[in-house]
């Protein structure tokens, strides 16, 4: 997914979480009280669900929205097993893109090809499995780099310019390291080596040869080598979150998804975040011939329909769902930092007008110009393929196995399945 917008940034933009009630033509909701529900996590920090269900409500006097919160970190193993036990809520949030093949194997998802998408929306063919819609996207989160701006100028670095590769970032993960924080900090999850090896190094996950990985596990394994960043042992035993490391100042880069902008600025202003200047930039690159469109990765979240949802509530929950991906929509999520899957110049506007959040030329430019690669294909092979490589992880960021070794033992499981 490519996306180029030229943010015109600077326009007061106060009416931004009025724009609901122009809404674009959705399927008709039935007269009559109506509530539907809708799965969620970290509603404290991740105020998504419940502006969409307002945005609706706002529209539609005679219906009720309820968010369901769910353990963010055992979201989908939560929500398959209510979807099993018939307890689901109304509109499953697609969390992670590899799970829709799942879901739909186990039947529990509605064929949702009749709600009418936007043209130019991002992430609608993640959720198509043999050419049937099943859910749609209002989120496409990319992965960039945020940095500290404060600690950047204590260390006399230079701040990321959108030209940085994978040396460079080393280069700068030394040079800010102190003994009062690391230079960056790179969460546990698979996704931020792999996803990164994937994008920019030409992998193919379902091809069972993981050797392109093996340039970023050694970059890493150098830095945690060096103290340039905490190494996974440590991190794993602490359980540390991304959110503290960066906002509390314990490492001045963080690799992360776009939807970190929305929390950060939300921990800010709460006190839950030190206050600090901050940025983020694209992502570094395998070479510099990228650096115009960086190449990065990112899924999109979308929203499906439980399949065993009460029939009079169907046409409300679609009604939902192309509110949800509609223009009006994108602007209420942009409103407080995150990124639509829906995008435009005015949009952009939005974004970059919220309290709080950076206005620097890197950040729109990282912001508004990338080539996103799906983080999780969709397939029916994805999630299998994917613990596999998740195990691969472990092992070498554990050294438990050698690189090499656990690349090896990999494609030896993946050619098994």
């Amino acid at each position: 997914m490519k996306r180029r917008i030229a943010p015109a940034i600077g326009l007061a933009v106060a009416a931004s979480l009025t724009l609901a009630a122009c809404g674009a033509a959705e399927p008709a909701v039935p007269d009559g009280p109506v509530t539907i529900t809708v799965s969620g996590w970290s509603l404290a920090t991740t105020p998504e669900f419940q502006l969409l269900a307002d945005g609706f409500e706002a529209l539609h006097s005679n219906v009720t929205v309820k968010v369901v919160e769910y353990d963010a970190a055992e979201y989908n193993t939560l929500v398959t097993a209510d979807l099993g036990a018939g307890s689901a809520p109304d509109i499953i949030t697609q969390k992670e893109v590899k799970y829709v093949p799942v879901f739909v194997d186990g039947g529990q998802l509605l064929d949702v090809s009749d709600v009418k998408l936007p043209d130019g929306i991002s992430g609608a063919d993640s959720y198509k499995v043999n050419g049937t819609q099943y859910a749609v996207p209002y989120r496409q989160d990319s992965w960039v780099l945020y940095y500290n701006k404060d600690l950047f100028d204590a260390a006399g670095v230079a701040y990321p310019d959108g030209s940085w590769t994978w040396d460079d970032y080393d280069n700068a993960a030394a040079k800010l390291t102190t003994s009062d924080h690391f230079g960056t900090y790179e969460h546990r999850w698979q996704s931020v080596t792999q996803g990164f090896a994937n994008a920019q190094f030409g992998g193919d996950i379902f091809s069972g040869d993981y050797s392109y990985m093996a340039d970023l596990y050694n970059r890493r394994l150098a830095r945690e080598a060096a103290g340039d960043q905490i190494d996974f042992a440590t991190s794993s035993a602490n359980s540390p979150s991304y959110q503290g490391e960066f906002g509390k100042q314990h490492a001045a880069m963080l690799p992360m998804g776009s939807w970190y902008v929305a929390t950060l600025i939300s921990q800010q202003a709460s006190g839950d975040a030190d206050k600090f200047n901050w940025g983020f930039a694209p992502i570094p690159q395998r070479s510099s011939s990228t650096v115009a469109n960086p190449v990065t990765f990112g899924d999109p979240t979308g929203f499906g329909i439980n399949a065993a949802i009460s029939a009079d509530k169907v046409a409300t929950a679609k009604a939902f769902l192309a509110y949800a991906a509609s223009a009006d929509a994108a602007k209420l999520l942009a409103g407080v930092g995150i990124t639509p899957a829906l995008t435009s110049d005015e949009v952009a506007t939005v974004y970059f007008a919220v309290k709080g959040a950076p206005t620097d030329d890197v950040s729109k430019f990282a912001w508004s110009t990338h080539d996103t690669k799906p983080e999780n294909p969709t397939s029916d092979k994805t999630a299998a393929v994917q613990s596999i490589l998740g195990t691969m992880h472990t092992e070498i960021l554990t050294k438990a196995k050698t690189v090499e070794q656990a690349i090896k033992d990999a494609a030896a499981a993946v050619a098994a399945l």
